[in-house]
């Protein structure tokens, strides 16, 4: 990830969405998502709060599951 400000509250962040999303997507994945979020959050209103990374990495991984369910 990029230099974030509060590593303990996103590696909390991962940590939370890890469980709640396994079984469904790939530690990768996760990480991935909040990778994007994080980034996506910086571009669009200048700052990435982790609540408001782990919002936005939380609807993206719904949305895979979702279509990996109508897929499957």
């Amino acid at each position: 990830m990029d230099q974030l400000p509060d590593f303990d509250a996103y590696t909390q962040v991962e940590t939370a969405l890890k469980v709640e999303f396994a079984g469904v997507h790939p530690a990768a994945t996760v990480t991935r998502c909040i990778e994007a979020a994080h980034h996506g959050a910086m571009e669009v209103t200048g700052y990435a709060y982790p609540s408001l990374v782990e919002r936005i990495a939380r609807k993206h991984l719904q949305v895979l599951a979702a279509v990996a369910g109508e897929r499957g």
